[in-house]
């Protein structure tokens, strides 16, 4: 029987430096992971990225943080080369790299289509390529999306547009991952209060996220809390190992699909 547990696995956490990712980071180390390598993308995050290590430090877990642009296949692979030689194995990979853009079809430019698959679609591609080289046997590989994909909505066809091949990556890399025991699941998170969030939103927009979830009443914020969506995480990549190949919308009702 495989162990599902946390104790002595390695996790990679893509965008790991803060907000959502950075909580998963210290939370998978206050529940006992064995290492985890941070992953930021630009010099902008460093900051953070030093101070989540530090914390994963103080835990008495393992930590070491990487710099780098997702955007190329290169990229990816070497992150994860460069974080299995530093701590000898993978066995959790988690993706939460992501970028919005908020406008009407008509006013997108192909500059701006190209930078939102890149790093939405792209990046997340190869990301779950070199999971399926790199983890260990029953690994487990999450990637996050946005509950947008279960929206009727406009104004986000390049930022939704980008995060739904996504989906389907998961679904096949679970079919071919699975031999080894590997589950893949793919989260969609509403919308977080978070930095990331309102830079896209104007006030009428974020007055009206704050009151779209069934449960947003119920919700620090009425949005998703992050602190809401990280115990969904952990249980995926431990006891949740069953779950494979689906998108879970972890949002208080904000969509549905």
């Amino acid at each position: 029987m495989a162990d599902h547990s946390l104790k002595n696995k390695v996790a990679l956490i893509a965008g790991g430096a803060k907000n959502l990712g950075g909580l998963i980071a210290r939370d998978l180390a206050a529940h006992g992971v064995q290492a985890i390598a941070v992953h930021y993308n630009s010099a902008a995050s460093k900051t953070d990225a030093d101070q989540t290590v530090a914390a994963i430090k103080n835990l008495g877990v393992d930590a070491q943080a990487w710099q780098a642009d997702l955007t190329t296949a290169a990229a990816v692979e070497k992150l994860f080369s460069d974080a299995k030689a530093r701590f000898g194995k993978i066995d959790i990979a988690i993706n939460t790299v992501g970028k919005v853009l908020k406008k009407p079809i008509v006013e997108i430019s192909e500059a701006e289509y190209d930078d939102m698959f890149a790093v939405n679609s792209k990046s997340a591609f190869f990301f779950i390529k070199e999971a399926g080289k790199h983890l260990e046997d029953h690994g487990k590989l999450v990637t996050l999306v946005t509950s947008l994909l279960g929206a009727y909505t406009p104004f986000y066809a390049a930022y939704g547009g980008a995060k739904a091949p996504v989906e389907h990556f998961t679904r096949a890399a679970s079919k071919e991952f699975g031999a080894r025991g590997i589950s893949v699941t793919a989260v969609g998170p509403g919308p977080m209060d978070t930095p990331f969030f309102y830079p896209a939103e104007g006030a009428d927009a974020v007055a009206y996220h704050k009151t779209a979830a069934a449960l947003s009443g119920f919700s620090k914020t009425g949005l998703t809390d992050i602190e809401d969506v990280v115990p969904f995480i952990r249980h995926l990549v431990t006891d949740g190992w069953w779950i494979t190949g689906q998108t879970l919308l972890i949002n208080g009702g904000y969509t549905t699909k």
